[in-house]
């Protein structure tokens, strides 16, 4: 298995109890997928320099998880198709530290 790095950007419409409840379904997505999700970062709310298909602003979340590369392109055509997720991006990681 591969660690990754998932960087979402989020076009949600309503307050902290929304967002919450998107992280939630995406982290319950990635793990119905086959991804053994080791970390979800909220980070908030952040303007764009430019308005992009008529959305300024979005909500920041990185996942660290470990997958296949084939559970990696099956998360990929599933948050394509997801409304709420305006933009994804993935970086491959190093293997993680064993503990000592």
């Amino acid at each position: 298995m591969n660690r990754y790095e998932a960087l979402l950007i989020l076009d949600i419409k309503g307050g902290d109890d929304a967002v919450k409840e998107a992280i939630e379904r995406l982290e319950a997505d990635f793990k119905k997928e086959g991804a053994k999700v080791e970390s979800v970062q909220k980070m908030d709310r952040r303007h764009f320099s430019y308005v992009a298909h008529k959305v300024d602003s979005g909500y920041y979340v990185n996942f660290i998880f470990q997958g296949t590369p084939d559970t990696l392109a099956k998360l990929r055509v599933k948050l394509d198709l997801d409304a709420e997720v305006f933009r994804h991006s993935y970086q491959k990681l190093a293997k993680a530290a064993a503990a000592a």
